[in-house]
């Protein structure tokens, strides 16, 4: 609940051009217990002049001599700022009365009944307040919005550089060291005799195998090096693995040919598709799957589509789902969004977009024209 401070007067920007209604107005008002300050302009040009000020709210007349009272609030709507507008009229018809109201008024009143006018003051007022309030709400939610998005693009780029770094160190120490150890088993191997130590070395050298085999996974899926072969081809790859672990056909387009994009790009699009992919292969229940890629008028689009049982519209929004949501703030720190369309037992389709020219301003947008 809003509530006028009674110790402070209210400022009024009366728009008039009889001093005697201003006085019978400013009389009426101090009657009901108001205290006001009041600047009486005429013109157009005095109105614009005095917004300069601040106001608690602007009381005008409809027949001025060379503007009209809808002219004034048409101009105080283009200076964009939340201040009440009471239209007062000797007559005024029910068309005109309906416009004021459309055009931003906050309430209109008949000179033969001005004794509405300290309680029309008041409720304007009020609610002013109300909207300025609700304005700084909304502003700190869309600047709150945008924080988190600059935060989840840090994150995610830490993430991304951890990755990198674990997939490195898969590969030059763990995967050197595991690549020494297998050469020291064989060398057990063909220096043993027959025996229960040669069938253990036999058995070792297996189980080292599928360490290894392991840490080419893990090293892949934390930084797939088939990206520095380009989108194309990681997607056509990231595919046929999809197809031999699942046994789903996978009908690819648009990856016959490479697109110049950006890493950080290339590699969200790549996050997008893997993530969808597991979402097929966990939730889908299906018996193929489509990927697309492709670029036109500067918008690069992914897509992954799948003729499963579809999706619950309300899941991507259940409490610990964060699968779709964390792809969602990773196509908006980037400029992009998901657009995710699914129909019980007819499928889901997951799209990316990115607009090129947001994604990384040094790219060259001559691959999509």
């Amino acid at each position: 609940m809003f509530a006028i401070d009674p110790t402070r007067p209210l400022r009024v920007l009366h728009v008039e051009d009889s001093e005697l209604d201003h006085e019978l107005m400013q009389a009426l008002v101090r009657q009901a217990g108001l205290q006001v300050e009041w600047l009486r302009v005429e013109s157009l040009e005095e109105f614009q002049k005095a917004l300069a000020q601040d106001w608690d709210a602007v009381v005008c007349d409809y027949q001025l001599p060379a503007h009209s009272g809808l002219d004034m609030l048409r101009h105080l709507r283009t200076t964009d700022r939340v201040l009440p507008f009471i239209l007062v009229s000797g007559e005024i018809g029910e068309d005109v009365a309906v416009a004021a109201m459309r055009e931003g008024a906050a309430d209109y009143l008949l000179k033969g009944r001005l004794a509405r006018l300290a309680p029309a003051l008041q409720q304007a007022i009020k609610g002013a307040e109300a909207e300025r309030a609700q304005r700084a709400a909304d502003q700190a939610l869309l600047e709150s919005q945008q924080r988190l998005r600059e935060l989840t693009a840090h994150l995610q780029q830490h993430i991304e550089a951890e990755r990198a770094a674990l997939a490195r160190e898969l590969h030059d120490d763990v995967g050197s060291s595991l690549t020494a150890l297998k050469y020291e088993l064989g060398w057990l191997q063909r220096h043993l005799a027959d025996g229960p130590a040669a069938a253990r070395v036999v058995q070792a050298t297996q189980t080292l195998d599928l360490a290894m085999a392991a840490s080419r996974r893990l090293m892949q899926n934390l930084r797939p090096p088939i990206l520095q072969e380009g989108l194309a081809a990681a997607l056509t790859w990231q595919a046929q693995g999809f197809e031999r672990h699942q046994g789903l056909k996978v009908h690819r387009h648009g990856l016959d040919e490479e697109l110049d994009l950006p890493e950080g790009l290339a590699l969200a699009a790549y996050r997008f598709v893997q993530e969808a992919l597991n979402n097929v292969a966990k939730h889908a229940q299906a018996s193929q799957v489509w990927v697309e890629l492709h670029c036109a008028s500067g918008v690069l689009g992914v897509e992954v589509a799948d003729d499963g049982c579809g999706m619950d519209p309300m899941a991507q929004h259940r409490p610990g789902s964060f699968g779709l949501q964390g792809l969602q703030e990773r196509a908006a720190a980037l400029g992009g969004w998901i657009d995710v369309g699914s129909r019980p037992g007819q499928g889901t389709r997951l799209t990316l977009s990115i607009p090129l020219a947001h994604a990384e301003p040094a790219w060259s947008a001559q691959e999509c024209a």
